[in-house]
């Protein structure tokens, strides 16, 4: 495939060898499928972020882990890379190890690779585990400053957390949702993607709370571990349906919510109000086809830009600045849609 970059740099951003990557480039047998698989997403990383490629200065390169279904690291990609440039005149550069699921070992397995190849830093979203702990540990020990992002680590020795509070947002979810339903009768379904999460931990922690103390009368019914996907969730949000024939609203804590709506309709049953979490791709068109009530909405690009200033500090290339405070709760309905990452 065609390229301007030298071999060198392919290898820094897949993070492999110069002598791998020229067999990968040449065609050369010994080389395995998912080898190759990373020095073309190297390439392709690079084309994206070729102004950076080209800058001159103190160059930082920042590794992402993230744990999420695709539509949610599609918009954390979009959103680093449309903020990069905002951060001159440092480099930074990313490279992105991204997976919907799977076995934690393999999670952890990426963090070693990181630690043992070395990183100016890592930003991470990852379930809150034993192991995950330990490997966050290793990180740190190599000298590599981590950032949780969405979801956090609290007994890691990570630098910080950027996000919302989400304790707040599943409060806040809770007001609206009181607030819309009135006095109609009726259950709320809310929905997690694992349990391990602790951001949706959290947020499920406070929209009860507040329900309880707001609402003490409404029955809440909850699903877990269809890890965001469409085709897990829609069999579970199915069978609480079928057992439940008083489930009116819906909290999605976790996602899948286009599965989640087809389950509803597939039963020819009403969902009357719906508050779902973060703008990306399926929730942007769900909400403006007035499908979803509101989505409680926080801004990637400034969450990733303030993850990088942390790495940045983490180096002494900024000054110390104080704690890390959470992003604002942003309440998107169909009337107030922020424009696009660009």
């Amino acid at each position: 495939m065609g390229h301007p970059f030298p071999i060198r740099e392919i290898a820094r951003q897949a993070g492999l060898s110069e002598a791998t990557v020229d067999r990968v480039l040449n065609g050369r047998t010994g080389v395995r499928e998912s080898t190759a698989r990373e020095v073309h997403q190297a390439i392709a990383d690079l084309d994206r972020q070729r102004t950076q490629v080209r800058l001159q200065g103190r160059t930082f390169m920042v590794d992402m882990v993230v744990q999420a279904p695709q539509r949610f690291t599609t918009a954390v990609r979009a959103a680093l890379e449309a903020e990069l440039p905002s951060l001159h005149p440092a480099v930074v550069r990313s490279r992105f190890h991204f997976r919907e699921t799977g076995p934690v070992a393999e999670l952890t397995g990426t963090l070693d690779r990181i630690a043992r190849r070395g990183s100016q830093g890592v930003i991470l979203k990852a379930p809150d585990v034993p192991e995950v702990t330990a490997a966050v540990a290793r990180l740190v020990d190599a000298g590599i400053p981590v950032v949780t992002l969405v979801t956090d680590l609290p007994a890691t020795a990570r630098l910080a957390y950027v996000g919302i509070d989400n304790r707040a947002a599943g409060a806040t979810a809770a007001y609206l949702m009181g607030q819309w339903l009135g006095d109609r009768p009726g259950n709320v379904l809310t929905s997690l993607s694992s349990g391990f999460f602790r951001n949706e931990e959290e947020r499920e922690m406070g929209f009860r709370s507040a329900m309880r103390s707001l609402h003490p009368d409404r029955t809440l019914v909850e699903i877990a571990e269809g890890q965001g996907l469409d085709a897990t969730q829609y069999d579970l949000v199915r069978a609480a349906l079928d057992r439940d024939p008083d489930i009116r609203a819906v909290y999605s804590i976790g996602g899948g919510n286009i599965a989640t709506l087809r389950a509803f309709e597939d039963l020819g049953r009403e969902c009357a109000v719906f508050a779902a979490h973060d703008l990306d791709e399926d929730n942007t068109r769900l909400l403006r086809e007035h499908r979803l009530s509101v989505v409680l909405h926080h801004d990637l690009r400034h969450d990733l830009r303030e993850a990088c200033h942390v790495v940045m500090r983490a180096h002494g290339a900024l000054p110390p600045a104080g704690p890390t405070v959470p992003s604002a709760i942003q309440v998107v309905t169909p009337y107030n849609m922020p424009a696009p990452i660009g």
